[in-house]
Formats: structure tokens, C-alpha cells, sequence
């Protein structure tokens, strides 16, 4: 059965090139690498279909079975956020990771979300259980209790198929959309810290390197570049980014490549050394979805925590709502272009601070984490997973012109899948990737009299945010000279009042995107027509 949804042929090395015949390549001393990030779930998505630790269990024991020494790597965000997290504080997930270190050693880097909560208890009870190796040089552990702190391995050698294999690992800066917690200190020179343990790594031995990294595509790519100096370094793989990403192997740059979230799509990397010790790599990344099997032994993982979660609150299959049409709410959308689901949610802020309601809202995608389709009934469940974590809202007034400003950070950088994407309401936006950053938005219009009209820059308009973008998170950045209200109504809580009371006037919510009056629009190429006409 095939399984693979593309491959790419990553086996270029020295003297290998990509169109060499299978005989003309180095035979494979059967090492495997397996790369997962940022995952939220101990179980699947997309209503079963996609994704899942059961299905990656299942891909791990059929590469043992052909002869292959299997390794499993996570590019971080695991441990927060999701509705399980708020209870159990991401020991679920440790749970998973361990029953998968049991059949394939594992090594994970920490993502930003690894340390959402504000003191370490969770990290210091995280790191004891975890039977899985924690890889960091950028980044240590401040917990004050040594064990916890020890765990985290600055230079780390495994080996594998009779090969030393060295690792090393970088975290996100506050700066860069980490966070700022005193019980991890961060520091921000990616590129030094990875020059430092490359070298390290080198002088201890190691015939492979690898980066395992939570970081911008970008800065894995300026990282990579490395490899000119140090050709055992062969790839990183990383985290932040939810959908695949990838940067070729050359003689001068390491391959780069990052994975779907909640293991949709999962990098497959076979290493192979020639006679002469000299690596090659040959990777494909794999759609995890409905043609693997779910492991059965891994199925008791799921079912002990889903049975714990129920038992904890019953109520969460409780009906609250009903769906008029699907609702998508998959991160491949959501945090892509418009959503219905993120319209529905959005819409909701308008009216957080009474009537009139305000002009303008906004919401950054990485809100809102249920990665999934709402199709029908509308559980409770539904609504806490969309929100894994608190989001408290703003409301202010601005100009036109300085709102323009404000919202150009959503369509900041490259690639797809950014949390900061934001989904909208009250008015429309046309972008042009192609235009230098800040100068993206080529039309902001609003409804007036009956019609769409071009945002006023000396005009004042009253926005609702979340807190969150508005103390700067995502990049965000608010004039300074305009006061906001105190945090006020919490999102979770407007949605599940407007859903709740659809129902008790009989009434279903959602309504599909209108390609005919479209909230935002991504330009394909430069000089197109923003609207319908």
C-alpha cells in the first residue's frame, strides 16, 4: 500500500545525485527518523480521520519489522495548549510520547507552548515522567530542582546503526513569539548557538548532525547554511510552522523540514553512509490519514484519557448547538484564508462591549485550536477545544489609518499556516503578498450606506481585540497613544451564549464563505482584482 503522499528525494550528498538509479546508490545501514510537531491531541483529528500518535505507532513497528533502526524526533508544542492541558497540564501527551519512547527512543525539543503556564510546576512534573530524551542549547531549565534540570541535554550523542549521531536543539526567543519565563531563560542568537554545538558535536565524534529546532522556517534556513563548514550536518527539523515546509539538501545548506500539526503529515528521513562514512539522506513526508491502522495497544492510550476526561465532565458531549452548514475550522484553513467557523467566532467580538457594536474586530487564527470540521450537533466539547487557552478582549478606538498599520502584521513573512492569520469581521481586506512587508494590504473597506467603501485614515473607529494582541502578542503592535478598556468579556464565553441561544430560538449558526462577498482575499498574483464584480 502506498501511503506516501509525495516524496522528495533528499539523497543528494557529495557525490550522490538525486536522478542516481537505486544501484548507484550508498547502501542504507537502516536508520529512520520519524519527525512530528506540534501536536495538541493525544488522539485524532479531522473526526478520526487524520493524524493521530495510533497511526504513527503503527508506521514505527512496520519499519522495525523490515530491519530499521527507528528513531522518533518532535519539533515541540506539545505539552500546551488543548482541553486536556487545562486539566492534566500536558501529562496526557507525556503519557502518549512515552508508550512511543518504549518502541522507538524519542527526542523532543520544547516549543513556546511547552511554557504557556507562569511558574514551572508543570515542567518539573512533565520532565520526571517523561521516559524521552529533551535536547536544548539555547535554552536550560531554571525549575531549582536539579534533576529537572539536568534533563535537558545541551550536547547530545546517540548511537544508531553503528553511527554516533549528534543532536542539538533551539528554542524561540520571547522576542520571536516565545515566551518570557524566568524558569527558562532564552537567549536569541540562534545562529551562534547552533555554530557552537555543531562544533561541539564534531570534536565529540559524531558522523551525523541533526538540528531539532522550534523556530521560524527562515531561521532554520539562515542555520542551515552551516553545513559549507561542517558536511556531517545534514538536516533540521522543526516546529511553529503547522504545515509541511521544506528546504533542500546542497553541499552548502542542510536540508530543512517541518511537519503537519497534530501529525497529519509526518517526515519520514532514511540515513544511509556510504563505504567511506560519508551520510546521505532520503526523505518523503507521508499523509497520515485513513489507509494506516491505528495500533491497537496505543488505542488503550486514547481510551484512558478520553475515559478521564468524560468522567471528569460528563457534559462535555452534551449538545449545545447545531451547525447549519460544516464549520471548518481546520488549521490548514483557519489559519490560511476565511473561515466560517473563525467568521462566527469573530463576529461575536463586535457586540463584547454592548450597542452599538463596535466597527471592528479581529482575531489572530492561533485562537482558535480545535483543527477540525463541526459538522451537525454542536457539543460542549466542540467549544473547548476551539479555545485552549483564556482570551480575554479589548475595546478601543483608533484611527483608519492606524488600524491599516495594526493589521498589516497578519500578512507578515512567508508560508502558510501562521497563528497570527487573522480571521475578521466588520469589514473586508484584499492582500498582495507579493508587496514588501507593511505594505501588503492593497484594500480595507467598510460597509457604508449600503456600500462598500475604502477605510477613512483620519477617521476614528472602535476595534475589539484579544488582550493577548494587544499586549503584543503575535507581533502585534498597537499605537501607544490609544487607551484600550480593561480586559473585559472572555471569548469562549460569547461564543457559547451566542450558540446556546440560536438553539433556544430553534435556530442552527454558521453560514458558508460567499465567494460573491468574500471578508478576505489573497491576491495569486500582483495587479489582480480585489472584488467580485
Amino acid at each position: 500500500m502506498n501511503r506516501t503522499a509525495s516524496l522528495i528525494a533528499v539523497c543528494m550528498l557529495f557525490v550522490v545525485a538525486c536522478t542516481a538509479t537505486p544501484e548507484q546508490r550508498p547502501q542504507a545501514t537502516g536508520i529512520t527518523f520519524l519527525h512530528l510537531n506540534d501536536t495538541y491531541r493525544v488522539g485524532a483529528v479531522e473526526d478520526g480521520t487524520a493524524g493521530g500518535f495510533g497511526r504513527v505507532v503503527t508506521l514505527i513497528r512496520e519499519l522495525q519489522a523490515e530491519g530499521r533502526d527507528v528513531r522518533s524526533l518532535h519539533g515541540g508544542d506539545f505539552l500546551y495548549p488543548s482541553l486536556e492541558s487545562q486539566l492534566w497540564n500536558g501529562m496526557q501527551i507525556v503519557d502518549a510520547f512515552n508508550f512511543m519512547d518504549a518502541l522507538a527512543p524519542m527526542y523532543v525539543v520544547a516549543g513556546n507552548h511547552e511554557f504557556d503556564p507562569r511558574t514551572a510546576d508543570h515542567l518539573v512534573e512533565a520532565v520526571r515522567a517523561s521516559d524521552f530524551d529533551w535536547v536544548g542549547n539555547n535554552y536550560r531549565f531554571a525549575t531549582g530542582e536539579p534533576d529537572v534540570d539536568r534533563a535537558l541535554h545541551e550536547r547530545f550523542l546517540v548511537d544508531a546503526g553503528g553511527r554516533t549521531i549528534g543532536f542539538f536543539g533551539l528554542l524561540l526567543h520571547a522576542n520571536d513569539g516565545g515566551n518570557d519565563r524566568d524558569y527558562v531563560p532564552t537567549e536569541p542568537d540562534y545562529f551562534a548557538y547552533a555554530e557552537r554545538a555543531i562544533q561541539a558535536l564534531d570534536a565529540a565524534g559524531a558522523d551525523l548532525i541533526i538540528g531539532l529546532t522550534h523556530l521560524h522556517l527562515e531561521t532554520d534556513v539562515e542555520i542551515a547554511a552551516l553545513r559549507a563548514e561542517y558536511p556531517q550536518f545534514m538536516f533540521i527539523v522543526g516546529g511553529h510552522e503547522h504545515e509541511p515546509e521544506f528546504s533542500e539538501l546542497r553541499d552548502d545548506r542542510a536540508a530543512v523540514m517541518k511537519g503537519a500539526s497534530n501529525a497529519r503529515r509526518i517526515w519520514r528521513i532514511d540515513v544511509s553512509f556510504d563505504a567511506d562514512g560519508v551520510p546521505a539522506i532520503d526523505a518523503q513526508i507521508i499523509d497520515v490519514d485513513e489507509t494506516i491502522a491505528p495500533d491497537e495497544a496505543y488505542a488503550k492510550i486514547e481510551e484512558k484519557w478520553r475515559g478521564r476526561l468524560l468522567e471528569r465532565f460528563p457534559f462535555l458531549t452534551a449538545q449545545v448547538g447545531e451547525a447549519a452548514v460544516p464549520l471548518d475550522a481546520r488549521e490548514v484553513t483557519i489559519r490560511n484564508e476565511e473561515s466560517n467557523w473563525g467568521n462566527f467566532v469573530v463576529d461575536q467580538m463586535r457586540g463584547a462591549f454592548g450597542n452599538p457594536k463596535a466597527d471592528l474586530a479581529f482575531v489572530n487564527s492561533g485562537t482558535l485550536r480545535i483543527d477540525d470540521y463541526i459538522i451537525g450537533d454542536i457539543a460542549f466539547e466542540d467549544i473547548g477545544r476551539t479555545f485552549g487557552f483564556s482570551s480575554y478582549l479589548r475595546h478601543m478606538t483608533m484611527s483608519g489609518a492606524q488600524f491599516r498599520e495594526v493589521l498589516e502584521a497578519g500578512y507578515r513573512g512567508t508560508g502558510p499556516s501562521k497563528g497570527y492569520f487573522p480571521q475578521v469581521s466588520g469589514f473586508r481586506v484584499c492582500v498582495d503578498r507579493s508587496r514588501p512587508e507593511g505594505d501588503r494590504i492593497v484594500s480595507l473597506q467598510l460597509p457604508r450606506d449600503q456600500q462598500w467603501q475604502e477605510i477613512e485614515e483620519v477617521l476614528e473607529y472602535s476595534v475589539v481585540v484579544p488582550d493577548f494582541l494587544y499586549r503584543g502578542g503575535d507581533g502585534y503592535t498597537f499605537p501607544p497613544d490609544r487607551e484600550a478598556s480593561r480586559p473585559g468579556s472572555e471569548l469562549v464565553y460569547l461564543v457559547l451564549d451566542a450558540i446556546i441561544n440560536a438553539q433556544a430560538e430553534g435556530q442552527a449558526i454558521g453560514a458558508p464563505v460567499d465567494p460573491a462577498n468574500p471578508r478576505i482575499v489573497i491576491l495569486d498574483e500582483s495587479g489582480a482584482p480585489c472584488w467580485p464584480e
